[in-house]
């Protein structure tokens, strides 16, 4: 809900000067796949969604072996990014080689769901119970088992390493 009691609605908002801001989703849902790999997206999604791309999506892989799962517009735009890389490269063409060589578009049904391709679950582990996890213009879908350890380890890593300049300034 907003602050006057009406719900957020943070889809297409306008913010200062009248630049429109994207589609956040944000937050960590369970769901289930069905035999078939059919996962609903969650209702709160469903309305952002239809808006942000008319219910088509792309599902890839993720080399922590999880699905992203992409509006189309913020796919082609990230997908445009991809292509452009050097070729030559041997890290850049495997990453472009292996997200874009898994990426599946997929329509969202009337009852909001998609469905998710027998690679793409063998992929990432997949079987009935998962976690949809909001990460600002995608998601992460995980096992629900290896969400569970992975979320556990990175809580407990007392490794603070290499904080990125862009985070130094941030308050937690």
């Amino acid at each position: 809900m907003g602050g006057n009691g009406h719900p957020a609605q943070d889809s297409r908002q306008k913010s200062g000067a009248g630049a429109v801001r994207s589609v956040v989703f944000r937050g960590a849902t369970k769901v289930s796949l069905d035999a078939k790999g059919r996962m609903a997206m969650p209702t709160r999604y469903r309305e952002r969604l239809a808006a942000r791309c008319g219910g088509e999506i792309v599902v890839t892989v993720d080399r922590d072996h999880c699905l992203l799962i992409y509006p189309l517009p913020d796919w082609e735009e990230l997908e445009r990014k991809l292509v452009r890389l050097p070729s030559m490269n041997k890290v850049a063409r495997n990453i472009v080689r292996i997200m874009v060589g898994y990426a599946t578009e997929v329509d969202m049904d009337s009852s909001g769901r998609i469905l998710v391709s027998r690679e793409l679950r063998d992929f990432a582990d997949l079987e009935k119970q998962a976690m949809l996890i909001g990460q600002g213009n995608k998601f992460e879908l995980w096992d629900e088992g290896t969400w569970n350890e992975k979320r556990d380890a990175w809580l407990g890593d007392e490794e603070d390493g290499e904080l990125p300049a862009d985070l130094e300034s941030i308050s937690f």
